[in-house]
C-alpha cells in the first residue's frame, strides 16, 4: 500500500482536543473550544459540527477542584485526529451516546454536531455525513451509559477487524 507524505509546514500528529461548551468571548458565542494550557487561554471553535470516523470511545478520570472527574473521550478521525471531550454527565456525553448506540457501521463518516440549549446545556446531535440524516434517539435517563460505551467499543472494534480482513484501504 502506496501513501502520499505530503512535504512542507504542517500540524504535529498529536490529537486536536475539543473541549465542550455553551460560552462566549468577546461577544461571540461558542459550543465548543481548544484549549492553550501553556498560555491558559480558551480558544473558540465557531463551527458546530465535526466530520469524521469515529474510532474510540474512552473514559478519562481527572480530578477538578480536589474530586475525580470523568470525561468521555470521542477520539475522531479527519482531517487530523481530534479528541472531542466532555463530561460523562453532560446532556451532550448523554445525547451522543444514546444516538451512536444506534450507529451499526462505523466504517462510514458521521457529523458530531454540537446543539445549543437552554443557559448553558450543549446537546449533541449525530448524522450520517453521506445523507446529511440524523441519527434519532429516544431520551432515557436512566440508560446504563457504561454498558452503551462498551457496546459501541465493541461494535468500533468489529468494525476495525473488518477493515484489516477485507485488506481494503480507509481512504480519507
Amino acid at each position: 500500500m502506496s501513501t502520499e507524505i505530503q512535504l512542507g509546514l504542517c500540524n504535529p500528529p498529536e490529537p486536536i482536543y475539543l473541549h465542550v461548551k455553551n460560552g462566549e468571548l468577546n461577544g461571540e458565542s461558542y459550543l465548543w473550544y481548544n484549549y492553550d494550557i501553556n498560555n491558559d487561554q480558551t480558544i473558540p471553535v465557531h463551527k458546530t459540527g465535526l466530520t469524521g470516523y469515529i474510532s474510540e470511545l474512552k473514559l478519562k478520570t481527572t480530578e477538578f477542584k480536589g474530586k475525580d472527574n470523568v470525561k468521555l473521550h470521542i477520539v475522531v478521525r479527519a482531517d487530523e485526529i481530534y479528541v472531542v471531550r466532555t463530561g460523562i454527565e453532560t446532556n451532550f456525553a448523554k445525547t451522543f451516546l444514546l444516538a451512536v448506540s444506534l450507529v451499526q457501521d462505523f466504517s462510514k463518516p458521521l457529523i458530531i454536531a454540537a446543539i445549543s440549549g437552554k443557559e448553558n446545556v450543549v446537546f449533541c446531535h449525530l448524522y450520517d455525513a453521506a445523507t446529511k440524516t440524523r441519527i434519532r434517539s429516544e431520551w432515557n435517563k436512566d440508560a446504563d451509559w457504561l454498558a452503551i460505551i462498551d457496546s459501541v467499543q465493541a461494535k468500533l472494534q468489529t468494525s476495525k477487524n473488518s477493515h484489516i480482513a477485507s485488506g481494503e484501504p480507509i481512504v480519507f
